[in-house]
């Protein structure tokens, strides 16, 4: 089972087992989160399961979609190393991934 290691913008460090096919945004959630709001439970329409993936991790994911690069384009405090939760597929391949929240969704 992989495991996910959130950090909150405070720097508290929490690792959660995933299950491989549930999204980030369903693991977090899940496992109780409290950075990642999810209003739209998934849909790519809200952008509050946003995250910042660590530099090592970042290339080993797919590229993000059209409609995910548009509601990105909408934070004021998007980076290079953002993406929605809710897009990122759990896989063996991202066991250990490391995720960082921002101090504020949406």
């Amino acid at each position: 089972m992989p495991t996910i290691t959130f950090i909150s913008h405070d720097g508290t460090s929490r690792t959660v087992n995933a299950r491989g096919g549930q999204s980030l945004m369903e693991v977090a959630v899940g496992q109780g989160i409290e950075a990642i709001e999810a209003a739209c439970g998934g849909a790519c329409s809200c952008a509050t399961c946003h995250v910042f993936i660590d530099s090592v991790w970042r290339d080993r994911l797919p590229t993000p979609s059209a409609p995910e690069r548009e509601m990105l384009s909408a934070l004021d405090n998007a980076t290079a190393h953002s993406r929605l939760s809710c897009q990122i597929k759990i896989t063996e391949q991202l066991a250990g991934m490391i995720v960082h929240t921002p101090a504020s969704q949406g």
